[in-house]
């Protein structure tokens, strides 16, 4: 499994809006990385100034959320969605997406499963669990409406 650095991860973010910034040619990656920048403008000022934000620090016990930690959960469910690993896992995603009325929003529910899983799997030191992501999944799909905007 490919296991990226923090510095490979921020500089694929931030390589990506320059390159979409100068109309340049994206790579397969960089292209899926825009698409999840292009969903958070929040953001976007933070990728203009790759100096002040390359090497920060996010404290989620100072109330920061990291920008990049989040854009990366966002491509790595689109890379799940694109081949459906775990099996199954696309089939939930439709049923997330129908039941909000929005794919942003389903992508953010899975991204709590997510995050679910990998916190139990670093826990207790094992494998991830696609049965702790699947149950967090369908328990999802029993909230109705929108949650995030």
């Amino acid at each position: 499994m490919f296991k990226p650095t923090r510095d490979q991860v921020r500089h694929l973010f931030f390589d990506s809006w320059t390159k979409y910034r100068r109309q340049e040619v994206l790579t397969g990656v960089e292209q899926i990385a825009l698409e999840v920048i292009l969903q958070h403008p929040e953001y976007h000022e933070i990728l203009d100034d790759a100096e002040s934000y390359r090497d920060r620090d996010y404290l989620p016990e100072m109330g920061d959320t990291n920008p990049f930690l989040h854009m990366s959960m966002h491509v790595a469910i689109k890379e799940q969605l694109s081949i459906n690993q775990p099996v199954g896992i696309r089939d939930r995603f439709i049923r997330l997406r129908q039941q909000t009325g929005d794919e942003h929003e389903a992508a953010h529910r899975i991204m709590e499963c997510l995050a679910e899983m990998l916190w139990q799997s670093q826990r207790s030191q094992t494998a991830p669990d696609a049965a702790v992501y699947f149950d967090c999944l369908d328990r999802q799909s029993t909230l109705k409406g929108k949650r995030h905007e």
